[in-house]
Protein backbone atom coordinates (compact mmCIF):
# COMPACT_ATOMS: atom_id res chain seq x y z
CA UNK A 1 0.00 0.00 0.00
CA UNK A 2 1.77 3.58 -1.02
CA UNK A 3 1.67 6.69 1.78
CA UNK A 4 2.76 9.83 2.25
CA UNK A 5 2.70 12.60 5.30
CA UNK A 6 0.50 15.14 5.08
CA UNK A 7 0.08 17.92 6.74
CA UNK A 8 -2.80 21.32 6.52
CA UNK A 9 -4.08 19.09 3.70
CA UNK A 10 -0.64 18.48 1.81
CA UNK A 11 1.76 15.89 1.10
CA UNK A 12 5.05 16.52 2.85
CA UNK A 13 6.82 13.61 1.78
CA UNK A 14 6.06 9.74 0.44
CA UNK A 15 7.49 6.67 -0.15
CA UNK A 16 8.45 5.02 -4.00
CA UNK A 17 4.87 3.43 -4.50
CA UNK A 18 3.14 6.56 -4.02
CA UNK A 19 5.52 8.60 -6.52
CA UNK A 20 5.16 5.52 -9.03
CA UNK A 21 1.46 6.97 -9.06
CA UNK A 22 2.19 10.18 -9.86
CA UNK A 23 2.48 11.42 -6.22
CA UNK A 24 4.68 14.28 -5.65
CA UNK A 25 5.53 17.00 -2.16
CA UNK A 26 3.70 19.96 -2.10
CA UNK A 27 0.43 17.88 -4.17
CA UNK A 28 -2.82 18.81 -2.52
CA UNK A 29 -4.40 15.48 -0.60
CA UNK A 30 -7.61 15.29 -3.13
CA UNK A 31 -5.31 15.76 -6.24
CA UNK A 32 -3.12 12.61 -4.66
CA UNK A 33 -6.09 10.43 -4.14
CA UNK A 34 -7.03 10.73 -7.25
CA UNK A 35 -4.15 9.55 -8.75
CA UNK A 36 -3.77 6.64 -5.75
CA UNK A 37 -7.15 6.06 -4.35
CA UNK A 38 -5.45 3.62 -1.83
CA UNK A 39 -3.28 6.13 -0.41
CA UNK A 40 -2.32 5.26 3.22
CA UNK A 41 -2.11 9.61 4.75
CA UNK A 42 0.10 9.35 8.02
CA UNK A 43 -0.24 12.89 9.48
CA UNK A 44 3.50 15.32 10.21
CA UNK A 45 4.15 14.59 13.83
CA UNK A 46 6.02 17.61 14.30
CA UNK A 47 7.74 15.93 17.98
CA UNK A 48 8.67 12.95 16.60
CA UNK A 49 9.91 14.43 13.55
CA UNK A 50 12.42 16.59 15.77
CA UNK A 51 13.63 14.03 18.18
CA UNK A 52 14.50 11.28 14.95
CA UNK A 53 16.30 14.76 13.26
CA UNK A 54 18.12 15.19 17.00
CA UNK A 55 18.82 11.27 16.56
CA UNK A 56 20.81 11.36 13.42
CA UNK A 57 22.88 14.82 14.34
CA UNK A 58 23.75 12.89 17.38
CA UNK A 59 25.07 9.72 14.97
CA UNK A 60 26.08 12.65 12.74
CA UNK A 61 28.38 14.13 14.92
CA UNK A 62 31.03 11.06 15.29
CA UNK A 63 32.10 12.58 11.64
CA UNK A 64 32.57 16.30 13.12
CA UNK A 65 31.25 18.45 15.74
CA UNK A 66 30.29 21.08 13.53
CA UNK A 67 26.99 19.69 13.26
CA UNK A 68 23.33 21.73 12.91
CA UNK A 69 20.20 21.28 12.47
CA UNK A 70 18.63 23.01 9.56
CA UNK A 71 14.21 22.01 10.34
CA UNK A 72 12.21 21.18 9.71
CA UNK A 73 14.25 18.12 7.75
CA UNK A 74 17.46 18.68 7.23
CA UNK A 75 21.04 18.16 8.89
CA UNK A 76 24.04 20.22 8.04
CA UNK A 77 27.69 19.08 8.67
CA UNK A 78 30.97 20.81 8.37
CA UNK A 79 32.99 18.18 6.91
CA UNK A 80 36.22 19.70 5.76
CA UNK A 81 38.45 19.39 8.87
CA UNK A 82 37.11 15.47 8.85
CA UNK A 83 38.26 14.56 5.11
CA UNK A 84 41.48 13.25 5.68
CA UNK A 85 40.43 10.96 8.29
CA UNK A 86 37.70 9.88 6.34
CA UNK A 87 39.54 9.21 3.18
CA UNK A 88 37.95 12.42 1.11
CA UNK A 89 34.56 13.70 0.36
CA UNK A 90 32.75 11.06 -1.51
CA UNK A 91 33.70 8.29 0.87
CA UNK A 92 32.40 10.27 3.50
CA UNK A 93 29.03 10.72 1.87
CA UNK A 94 29.50 6.86 1.22
CA UNK A 95 29.57 6.19 5.21
CA UNK A 96 26.97 8.83 5.89
CA UNK A 97 24.87 7.24 3.37
CA UNK A 98 25.01 3.90 4.47
CA UNK A 99 24.36 4.64 8.01
CA UNK A 100 21.19 6.84 7.85
CA UNK A 101 20.04 3.77 5.61
CA UNK A 102 20.79 1.19 8.64
CA UNK A 103 18.07 3.67 10.74
CA UNK A 104 15.55 2.92 8.21
CA UNK A 105 15.30 6.28 6.34
CA UNK A 106 16.23 7.69 2.81
CA UNK A 107 18.99 10.83 2.90
CA UNK A 108 19.52 13.42 -0.03
CA UNK A 109 22.78 13.98 0.44
CA UNK A 110 24.69 17.21 -1.53
CA UNK A 111 28.36 18.39 -0.37
CA UNK A 112 29.46 22.52 -1.27
CA UNK A 113 31.64 25.08 -0.30
CA UNK A 114 28.73 26.84 1.50
CA UNK A 115 26.29 25.20 4.07
CA UNK A 116 23.43 26.95 2.64
CA UNK A 117 24.49 26.06 -0.71
CA UNK A 118 24.71 22.68 0.16
CA UNK A 119 21.35 22.85 1.73
CA UNK A 120 19.45 24.25 -1.30
CA UNK A 121 20.92 21.46 -3.80
CA UNK A 122 20.03 18.61 -1.30
CA UNK A 123 16.16 20.44 -1.11
CA UNK A 124 16.23 20.55 -4.80
CA UNK A 125 16.59 16.85 -4.70
CA UNK A 126 20.08 17.09 -6.44
CA UNK A 127 22.86 14.19 -5.30
CA UNK A 128 26.11 15.99 -5.88
CA UNK A 129 29.56 16.78 -5.02
CA UNK A 130 30.66 20.07 -5.62
CA UNK A 131 34.15 21.55 -4.14
CA UNK A 132 34.74 24.73 -5.74
CA UNK A 133 32.70 28.20 -5.75
CA UNK A 134 32.24 28.93 -9.12
CA UNK A 135 30.62 25.19 -9.69
CA UNK A 136 28.42 25.83 -7.30
CA UNK A 137 26.83 29.08 -8.72
CA UNK A 138 26.60 27.60 -11.54
CA UNK A 139 24.91 24.66 -9.94
CA UNK A 140 22.85 27.10 -8.00
CA UNK A 141 21.04 28.93 -10.95
CA UNK A 142 19.01 26.36 -12.25
CA UNK A 143 17.46 25.76 -8.70
CA UNK A 144 13.77 26.26 -8.83
CA UNK A 145 13.41 29.38 -6.51
CA UNK A 146 11.25 27.58 -4.28
CA UNK A 147 14.33 26.30 -2.10
CA UNK A 148 15.81 29.89 -1.32
CA UNK A 149 12.40 31.33 -0.93
CA UNK A 150 9.21 30.03 1.53
CA UNK A 151 6.86 32.82 1.74
CA UNK A 152 3.80 31.66 -0.79
CA UNK A 153 3.42 35.55 -1.12
CA UNK A 154 6.62 36.18 -3.29
CA UNK A 155 6.94 33.34 -4.61
CA UNK A 156 3.37 33.98 -6.46
CA UNK A 157 4.90 37.32 -7.62
CA UNK A 158 7.67 35.77 -9.16
CA UNK A 159 6.12 33.02 -11.31
CA UNK A 160 4.10 36.28 -12.49
CA UNK A 161 6.54 38.16 -13.27
CA UNK A 162 8.60 35.06 -14.88
CA UNK A 163 10.98 34.15 -12.33
CA UNK A 164 11.36 30.40 -11.62
CA UNK A 165 14.99 29.53 -11.20
CA UNK A 166 17.90 30.90 -8.57
CA UNK A 167 19.54 32.43 -11.72
CA UNK A 168 16.52 34.30 -12.93
CA UNK A 169 16.08 35.83 -9.91
CA UNK A 170 20.18 37.12 -9.63
CA UNK A 171 19.42 38.55 -13.02
CA UNK A 172 17.07 41.52 -10.96
CA UNK A 173 18.78 44.47 -9.81
CA UNK A 174 19.60 43.92 -6.22
CA UNK A 175 17.79 47.02 -4.89
CA UNK A 176 14.91 45.54 -6.90
CA UNK A 177 14.93 42.30 -5.15
CA UNK A 178 15.30 43.70 -1.33
CA UNK A 179 12.68 46.23 -2.10
CA UNK A 180 10.32 43.42 -3.57
CA UNK A 181 11.17 40.66 -2.11
CA UNK A 182 13.12 41.56 1.42
CA UNK A 183 16.55 41.63 2.16
CA UNK A 184 16.62 38.13 4.11
CA UNK A 185 16.14 36.82 0.64
CA UNK A 186 19.22 38.63 -0.67
CA UNK A 187 21.08 37.64 2.39
CA UNK A 188 20.50 34.29 1.95
CA UNK A 189 21.47 34.62 -1.83
CA UNK A 190 25.12 36.14 -0.58
CA UNK A 191 25.12 33.09 2.25
CA UNK A 192 24.58 30.54 0.00
CA UNK A 193 27.17 31.67 -2.90
CA UNK A 194 29.74 32.25 0.12
CA UNK A 195 30.37 36.40 -0.02
CA UNK A 196 28.92 36.55 3.78
CA UNK A 197 29.15 34.41 6.43
CA UNK A 198 26.41 32.45 8.20
CA UNK A 199 26.56 31.79 12.08
CA UNK A 200 25.24 28.78 13.12
CA UNK A 201 24.67 27.23 16.29
CA UNK A 202 25.95 23.71 16.43
CA UNK A 203 24.46 20.91 17.77
CA UNK A 204 25.38 18.96 21.20
CA UNK A 205 24.84 15.58 21.30
CA UNK A 206 23.25 14.68 24.44
CA UNK A 207 24.61 12.82 27.53
CA UNK A 208 22.19 10.12 27.42
CA UNK A 209 20.08 8.44 24.17
CA UNK A 210 16.36 7.59 24.36
CA UNK A 211 15.37 7.21 21.08
CA UNK A 212 11.55 5.87 20.05
CA UNK A 213 10.11 3.94 16.95
CA UNK A 214 6.86 3.02 15.57
CA UNK A 215 6.31 -0.04 14.12
CA UNK A 216 3.85 -0.25 10.97
CA UNK A 217 2.11 -2.93 12.35
CA UNK A 218 1.79 -4.91 15.76
CA UNK A 219 4.68 -7.73 16.29
CA UNK A 220 4.68 -10.55 17.93
CA UNK A 221 7.67 -12.51 17.20
CA UNK A 222 11.62 -11.31 18.12
CA UNK A 223 12.55 -10.94 14.57
CA UNK A 224 10.17 -8.22 13.56
CA UNK A 225 11.71 -6.72 17.50
CA UNK A 226 15.32 -7.13 16.31
CA UNK A 227 15.00 -5.74 13.10
CA UNK A 228 13.31 -2.40 14.41
CA UNK A 229 15.93 -2.36 17.05
CA UNK A 230 19.06 -2.27 14.89
CA UNK A 231 17.32 1.06 13.46
CA UNK A 232 17.79 2.74 17.11
CA UNK A 233 20.99 0.89 18.06
CA UNK A 234 22.36 2.12 15.29
CA UNK A 235 22.17 5.81 16.61
CA UNK A 236 22.97 4.95 19.65
CA UNK A 237 26.61 3.92 18.62
CA UNK A 238 27.24 6.75 16.82
CA UNK A 239 25.92 8.85 19.98
CA UNK A 240 28.48 6.96 21.93
CA UNK A 241 31.45 7.43 19.17
CA UNK A 242 30.23 10.95 19.06
CA UNK A 243 31.19 11.20 22.71
CA UNK A 244 34.44 8.80 22.81
CA UNK A 245 32.16 6.74 25.44
CA UNK A 246 30.14 3.39 25.40
CA UNK A 247 27.75 1.82 27.71
CA UNK A 248 27.28 -1.21 30.33
CA UNK A 249 24.04 -1.42 30.24
CA UNK A 250 20.86 -0.52 27.68
CA UNK A 251 16.92 -0.78 28.26
CA UNK A 252 15.42 -2.24 25.56
CA UNK A 253 11.52 -1.08 26.45
CA UNK A 254 8.40 -2.35 24.44
CA UNK A 255 5.16 -0.85 24.15
CA UNK A 256 1.98 -2.57 24.00
CA UNK A 257 -1.35 -1.25 23.31
CA UNK A 258 -3.67 -2.18 26.12
CA UNK A 259 -0.72 -2.94 28.39
CA UNK A 260 2.28 -1.70 30.38
CA UNK A 261 5.37 -1.65 28.62
CA UNK A 262 7.82 -4.62 28.92
CA UNK A 263 11.01 -3.77 30.22
CA UNK A 264 14.17 -5.88 29.33
CA UNK A 265 17.79 -4.73 31.43
CA UNK A 266 20.17 -5.90 28.88
CA UNK A 267 24.29 -5.59 30.48
CA UNK A 268 27.25 -5.96 29.28
CA UNK A 269 30.54 -7.62 30.47
CA UNK A 270 32.17 -4.45 29.90
CA UNK A 271 31.11 -0.97 28.46
CA UNK A 272 31.08 -1.10 24.93
CA UNK A 273 28.91 0.77 21.55
CA UNK A 274 29.14 -1.77 18.84
CA UNK A 275 26.04 -2.53 17.12
CA UNK A 276 26.57 -6.20 16.37
CA UNK A 277 27.61 -6.66 19.86
CA UNK A 278 24.23 -5.22 21.24
CA UNK A 279 22.37 -7.43 18.79
CA UNK A 280 24.21 -10.46 19.96
CA UNK A 281 22.90 -9.62 23.43
CA UNK A 282 19.65 -8.09 22.12
CA UNK A 283 18.96 -11.76 20.48
CA UNK A 284 20.07 -13.81 23.87
CA UNK A 285 17.61 -12.13 25.74
CA UNK A 286 14.62 -12.23 23.26
CA UNK A 287 15.09 -15.90 22.89
CA UNK A 288 15.02 -16.43 26.65
CA UNK A 289 11.58 -14.45 26.74
CA UNK A 290 7.86 -15.23 25.38
CA UNK A 291 6.23 -11.70 23.55
CA UNK A 292 2.99 -12.46 25.31
CA UNK A 293 1.77 -9.33 23.83
CA UNK A 294 1.75 -7.73 20.62
CA UNK A 295 4.10 -4.79 19.80
CA UNK A 296 3.39 -1.32 18.38
CA UNK A 297 6.73 0.16 19.35
CA UNK A 298 10.08 0.27 20.80
CA UNK A 299 12.20 2.63 23.03
CA UNK A 300 15.47 2.28 23.72
CA UNK A 301 17.52 4.40 26.32
CA UNK A 302 20.77 4.43 27.78
CA UNK A 303 22.57 6.72 30.00
CA UNK A 304 25.96 6.64 32.66
CA UNK A 305 28.75 6.68 29.81
CA UNK A 306 31.61 4.99 30.51
CA UNK A 307 34.92 7.29 28.57
CA UNK A 308 36.63 4.37 25.76
CA UNK A 309 39.97 6.08 25.35
CA UNK A 310 41.80 3.70 22.84
CA UNK A 311 41.77 -0.06 23.97
CA UNK A 312 40.24 -1.53 27.07
CA UNK A 313 42.09 -3.15 29.62
CA UNK A 314 42.00 -7.35 29.22
CA UNK A 315 39.81 -8.72 31.82
CA UNK A 316 42.32 -11.29 32.59
CA UNK A 317 45.63 -9.79 31.19
CA UNK A 318 45.16 -12.05 28.31
CA UNK A 319 44.50 -11.21 24.72
CA UNK A 320 42.47 -8.90 23.84
CA UNK A 321 40.32 -11.91 21.51
CA UNK A 322 40.55 -13.61 24.46
CA UNK A 323 39.23 -11.07 26.76
CA UNK A 324 36.32 -10.45 24.11
CA UNK A 325 35.32 -13.97 23.64
CA UNK A 326 34.83 -13.68 27.58
CA UNK A 327 33.31 -11.16 27.74
CA UNK A 328 30.65 -12.44 24.93
CA UNK A 329 30.25 -15.75 27.31
CA UNK A 330 29.39 -13.44 30.30
CA UNK A 331 26.93 -11.45 28.33
CA UNK A 332 25.24 -14.25 26.78
CA UNK A 333 24.65 -16.01 30.40
CA UNK A 334 23.64 -12.81 31.86
CA UNK A 335 20.90 -12.63 28.92
CA UNK A 336 19.68 -16.16 29.10
CA UNK A 337 19.47 -16.41 33.69
CA UNK A 338 19.50 -12.76 34.19
CA UNK A 339 22.16 -10.34 35.12
CA UNK A 340 21.69 -11.21 38.95
CA UNK A 341 22.38 -14.40 38.24
CA UNK A 342 26.04 -13.92 36.62
CA UNK A 343 28.38 -11.70 38.64
CA UNK A 344 32.19 -11.73 39.92
CA UNK A 345 33.43 -11.74 43.52
CA UNK A 346 35.56 -9.45 44.73
CA UNK A 347 36.82 -8.28 48.21
CA UNK A 348 35.45 -6.34 51.01
CA UNK A 349 36.91 -4.27 53.50
CA UNK A 350 35.79 -6.31 56.50
CA UNK A 351 37.29 -8.49 58.87
CA UNK A 352 35.08 -10.91 59.59
CA UNK A 353 35.66 -13.49 56.98
CA UNK A 354 32.53 -14.66 55.93
CA UNK A 355 31.30 -10.91 55.20
CA UNK A 356 34.92 -10.01 53.68
CA UNK A 357 33.80 -10.19 49.89
CA UNK A 358 30.93 -8.76 48.20
CA UNK A 359 29.22 -9.57 44.63
CA UNK A 360 31.04 -7.64 41.11
CA UNK A 361 28.82 -6.75 38.00
CA UNK A 362 30.41 -7.88 35.39
CA UNK A 363 33.27 -6.35 34.23
CA UNK A 364 33.54 -4.07 37.36
CA UNK A 365 37.46 -4.60 38.52
CA UNK A 366 38.27 -5.82 41.92
CA UNK A 367 39.79 -3.97 44.74
CA UNK A 368 43.54 -4.46 46.26
CA UNK A 369 43.19 -7.00 49.13
CA UNK A 370 44.30 -5.77 52.73
CA UNK A 371 47.92 -6.47 52.48
CA UNK A 372 48.14 -6.32 56.32
CA UNK A 373 45.67 -9.70 56.88
CA UNK A 374 46.85 -13.30 57.07
CA UNK A 375 46.96 -15.34 54.29
CA UNK A 376 43.74 -16.19 53.37
CA UNK A 377 42.90 -19.49 51.76
CA UNK A 378 41.00 -19.81 48.10
CA UNK A 379 37.73 -22.00 49.57
CA UNK A 380 35.72 -20.42 52.54
CA UNK A 381 32.93 -22.96 53.80
CA UNK A 382 29.80 -21.70 54.89
CA UNK A 383 28.88 -21.99 57.71
CA UNK A 384 31.82 -23.22 59.73
CA UNK A 385 31.98 -27.12 60.37
CA UNK A 386 32.34 -28.08 63.99
CA UNK A 387 35.61 -30.06 64.50
CA UNK A 388 36.06 -33.14 66.94
CA UNK A 389 38.09 -32.29 69.39
CA UNK A 390 41.20 -34.83 71.69
CA UNK A 391 42.28 -33.76 74.13
CA UNK A 392 41.64 -29.94 73.27
CA UNK A 393 42.99 -30.06 70.19
CA UNK A 394 41.10 -30.29 66.55
CA UNK A 395 40.70 -33.89 65.35
CA UNK A 396 39.33 -34.58 61.86
CA UNK A 397 39.87 -37.65 60.19
CA UNK A 398 43.28 -37.89 62.75
CA UNK A 399 44.77 -35.14 64.98
CA UNK A 400 45.43 -31.57 63.11
CA UNK A 401 49.13 -30.48 63.11
CA UNK A 402 48.80 -26.38 63.81
CA UNK A 403 51.20 -24.61 61.87
CA UNK A 404 50.55 -20.70 61.65
CA UNK A 405 48.79 -19.01 64.11
CA UNK A 406 47.34 -17.72 66.36
CA UNK A 407 45.73 -14.84 64.45
CA UNK A 408 42.94 -12.79 66.18
CA UNK A 409 39.99 -11.70 64.79
CA UNK A 410 37.52 -9.56 67.06
CA UNK A 411 34.97 -7.26 65.30
CA UNK A 412 31.24 -6.97 64.94
CA UNK A 413 30.56 -5.79 68.40
CA UNK A 414 28.47 -2.90 66.85
CA UNK A 415 26.07 -5.91 65.22
CA UNK A 416 24.49 -9.13 65.55
CA UNK A 417 27.31 -10.89 63.90
CA UNK A 418 29.81 -10.11 66.89
CA UNK A 419 32.85 -12.76 66.99
CA UNK A 420 36.22 -13.54 68.57
CA UNK A 421 38.38 -16.31 67.08
CA UNK A 422 41.75 -17.33 66.96
CA UNK A 423 42.64 -18.81 63.55
CA UNK A 424 45.47 -21.26 62.38
CA UNK A 425 46.40 -23.21 59.75
CA UNK A 426 46.69 -26.52 59.83
CA UNK A 427 47.84 -29.53 58.21
CA UNK A 428 45.23 -32.75 57.89
CA UNK A 429 46.39 -36.62 57.92
CA UNK A 430 45.76 -36.26 53.79
CA UNK A 431 48.53 -33.42 54.17
CA UNK A 432 45.59 -31.53 52.82
CA UNK A 433 45.96 -27.43 54.56
CA UNK A 434 42.68 -25.93 56.37
CA UNK A 435 42.12 -22.97 58.22
CA UNK A 436 40.48 -23.46 61.20
CA UNK A 437 39.82 -21.44 64.15
CA UNK A 438 38.96 -21.68 67.85
CA UNK A 439 36.31 -19.79 69.25
CA UNK A 440 37.25 -17.99 72.26
CA UNK A 441 34.70 -16.75 75.39
CA UNK A 442 31.76 -19.09 76.72
CA UNK A 443 31.04 -20.73 73.35
CA UNK A 444 34.31 -22.66 72.84
CA UNK A 445 35.63 -25.21 70.25
CA UNK A 446 37.28 -25.76 67.10
CA UNK A 447 35.91 -25.60 63.20
CA UNK A 448 36.91 -25.62 59.70
CA UNK A 449 36.58 -22.29 57.60
CA UNK A 450 38.63 -22.91 54.90
CA UNK A 451 40.60 -24.93 52.41
CA UNK A 452 44.07 -23.95 50.55
CA UNK A 453 44.44 -24.65 47.12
Amino acid sequence: MPWAVADAGRVLACDVRAEALGVRPGMGLAAAWALASELHVWPSNQAAEQETLEGIAAWMCRFTPRVSLQMPDGILAEIEGSLRLFRGSAAMVERIRAGVDQMGLTPTLAVAPTARGAWWLASAGQEILILDRAALEMALATLPIAVACDRPDALGLMHNIGITTIGELRSLPREGVARRFGQALLDGLEQALGRVPEPRNFFAPPLRFAAKLELPGEVTHAEGVLFAARRLLVQLEGLLAARQAGVRRFLLILLHRNANPTVLDLGLASPGREVERFMRLLRERLSACKLAKPIEAIRIEAENFVPLHGETVDLFEGSRAESEAWARLVERLQARLGSKAVHGLGLHSEHRPERAWRALAAGERPLRGDESAGVRPLWIIEPPRRLKEKGGAPFDGGPLELLVGPERIESGWWDEGEIARDYFIARAPSAALLWVFRERGTTSGWYLHGMFA
